[in-house]
């Protein structure tokens, strides 16, 4: 595996400030403003940072202009990365005043990882500390070193194995990760803890964490509020994890139609937490409406209420007769542990309205008692809202590859959440960028129904322009939410993505388009250059569901990945599961980001398939392009020629013959 040496600056402090991915960014623009101009003076910023995506809807750059005039008295001043830098941070900070925080609803998904708060909460790394804990006390590997002393910097050490955030986040969702794949020996060598920091940060993000400004470099340096931001998020998912449907069919207990469970099943989870307990306080007579986690609890109050309804056997009438607003959070959290509830906060927690750990003890309130039934008049919304496991999968699937690709609304339910357009045409741009109209289209809320028409009929003449299939399709098909037309558009657009980044990394050589056809044979190819003898006939392949062809193709790719003791033959169900769970895991380990679940090779989706065997590819070439510096490929550098040959074989891998491309066009269906 290629080292990493980051972008250094000599300012400490400043250096803090931005992660890895967000300093290489920056040094990029820099650099090409540098190259184009000779030099970069403060006039040269307005036009950079307005094209930035974190500035380009705040600020015109007149406005970018006055906030830099007064720093700087003389736009023709040249200025240095680090001043780049702190103009950055500037700019930045003008732009949380301006936009009052972020937008986001599901905002405690996606602000944790960003370069907006930098000092560290010490209440909250207390409560995550417990956390760990409690959650991790049994664990074989992980015992050894807790409990962590919250007081101390040990919880930063710690995670700079990468072991600790894998841990975490299959307490948060059992199984995501294979514990086989985790290096977790005493002392992990550089190359081990890369691998831990990948896997855990490619699960992370299928899981539903927001990823976008982070690297496995940032993890090895061990950075507080990277590391508070991840396991803050991974928490979250815990706790909020029962708050949906699916897991709690009680929850329809808080609408009263139709139209109410589609909105219901739209919000996000701490929406959803926010409706259940109004749902409470209002049946228990407080009159006041709680909108956040923050001022509208900090009395405590609302504490006193809820806790009284869904357990007055333990509670009592002495936190909502008490007038010290002290006093009653003390004793709303006595009333909680006595339900076995865990203290996330402290009475000084409550008082001053700590959103994230205060969240956190509504969560936990929640998990223990819900004050909910089952009311079957209303079983038919729940019937009505159940899609097939494959279905449910593959929603799962595109949700958490939209989420991953850093856009700026967050997706918590693809069927509801992309019917008015905007979603989709920010992915759009993501992936094909400057083909998306801005000015005709209509940002949400949107309340009139014809601009959501007018959205999505954007949507599929770029899917057209696209040479996506899309016969007899309208926007209003997606407005009217049909979901089979909604997973074919999205499996379109994913595999439109795939297929652009593998040909972006083969730029350099002649032929044609990559096709499904070139991954099958790349794949085949793969295995059969490194002495195996799978071979896979197309993706829907049943003989690949004993997971033996993947694990052999990542085998090839990189041989020391794989630990070959821990294959089964992959001829039971069970010995199919090891090796399917194994083999998502290695693959992120690897650095693939994919977002399959092992029934989906189990089954052979032959669209989850074609996503693996296209990462794998992607990764591999990507790979060799990062081994190759232009002296190493040149042929008067380098007189064998060996790296260069490396490549070209690699690559030629992909320009089959007619007869072959005859052969694996059935690979995949449309």
């Amino acid at each position: 595996m290629s080292s990493f040496v980051g972008v250094l600056v000599s300012d400490q402090w400043l250096q803090s400030q931005f992660t890895q991915v967000e300093l290489r960014t920056l040094k990029s623009k820099y650099v090409s403003q540098r190259t184009l101009s000779g030099r970069v003076t403060v006039g040269d910023l307005p036009s950079v940072f307005k094209k930035l995506k974190a500035f380009a809807e705040l600020f015109t750059e007149d406005e970018i202009k006055d906030v830099l005039g007064e720093s700087y008295q003389n736009m023709d001043d040249e200025i240095d990365f680090e001043s780049f830098l702190r103009a950055h941070l500037n700019l930045q900070t003008r732009a949380i005043a301006k936009d009052g925080g972020s937008k986001s609803s599901s905002s405690f998904l996606k602000t944790a990882t960003t370069t907006v708060h930098h000092s560290i909460n010490e209440s909250e790394k207390a409560s995550y500390v417990a956390h760990i804990n409690s959650y991790l006390a049994e664990d074989k590997f992980m015992k050894q070193f807790l409990p962590i002393d919250p007081s101390a910097n040990a919880l930063f050490d710690l995670a700079k194995d990468g072991v600790l955030l894998c841990k975490l986040i299959n307490i948060a969702v059992p199984g995501t990760i294979d514990e086989r794949a985790i290096n977790t020996k005493r002392d992990l060598n550089p190359w081990e803890r890369n691998e831990n920091h990948t896997l855990g940060l490619n699960s992370a993000k299928a899981i539903g964490c927001t990823v976008v400004n982070i690297g496995t470099q940032d993890m090895v340096e061990g950075r507080p509020y990277l590391i508070l931001g991840l396991i803050s998020q991974i928490i979250k998912i815990q706790l909020l994890a029962d708050l949906n449907l699916k897991k709690t069919p009680q929850l329809l207990e808080l609408v009263e139609d139709d139209k109410d469970v589609e909105e219901l099943i739209s919000l996000p989870p701490d929406k959803v937490l926010l409706k259940w307990m109004n749902f409470h306080l209002k049946k228990a007579g407080y009159e006041k409406q709680v909108t956040n986690f923050s001022s509208d609890v900090k009395d405590g109050e609302a504490y006193a209420y809820l806790l009284n309804a869904l357990a007055p056997e333990v509670a009592g009438p002495g936190a909502l007769a008490t007038k010290d607003p002290t006093e009653r959070a003390n004793m709303v959290l006595e009333q909680a542990e006595r339900l076995d509830c865990k203290r996330y906060l402290t009475p000084k927690d409550i008082l001053e309205g700590s959103p994230n750990l205060n969240l956190a003890f509504v969560a936990q309130i929640f998990q223990h008692r819900n004050g909910l039934t089952v009311d079957t008049s209303k079983m038919s919304f729940a019937e009505m809202m159940t899609d097939d496991a494959q279905t449910s999968r593959e929603e799962r699937c595109f949700r958490l590859w939209i989420n991953s690709l850093g856009i700026v609304t967050y997706v918590n339910n693809v069927f509801e959440d992309v019917r008015n357009g905007w979603v989709l045409l920010e992915v759009l741009d993501k992936v094909s960028p400057g083909s998306v109209n801005w000015k005709q289209a209509t940002k949400p809320p949107i309340k009139m129904p014809f601009r959501k028409v007018e959205n999505c009929n954007q949507v599929i003449k770029i899917g057209k322009d696209l040479n996506f299939s899309l016969v007899n399709v309208a926007g209003n098909d997606i407005v009217q939410g049909n979901k089979k037309l909604l997973l074919a558009f999205l499996w379109q657009l994913m595999r439109f993505t795939m297929l652009q980044l593998l040909r972006n990394l083969r730029s350099h050589s002649q032929g044609k388009e990559i096709t499904d056809a070139d991954i099958l044979n790349w794949a085949n190819n793969k295995v059969k250059k490194a002495g195996r003898t799978s071979q896979m006939e197309s993706f829907k392949d049943k003989n690949l569901s004993n997971g033996i062809f993947f694990l052999e193709l990542l085998s090839a790719v990189e041989p020391r990945v794989v630990n070959w003791s821990l294959v089964t033959k992959g001829e039971t169900d069970d010995d199919k599961k090891l090796n399917s769970t194994y083999i998502i895991s290695v693959a992120r380990k690897l650095g693939c980001s994919i977002f399959l679940l092992p029934e989906d090779i189990i089954e052979v989706n032959q669209k989850m398939i074609l996503t693996l065997s296209a990462s794998i590819m992607y990764w591999s070439l990507q790979h060799s392009e990062e081994n190759i510096t232009p002296e190493a490929a040149s042929p008067v550098a380098s007189a064998d020629g060996e790296h260069e040959t490396d490549l070209v074989n690699e690559v030629s891998d992909l320009a089959i013959d007619d007869n072959a491309a005859e052969n694996a066009k059935n690979a995949s269906s449309p």
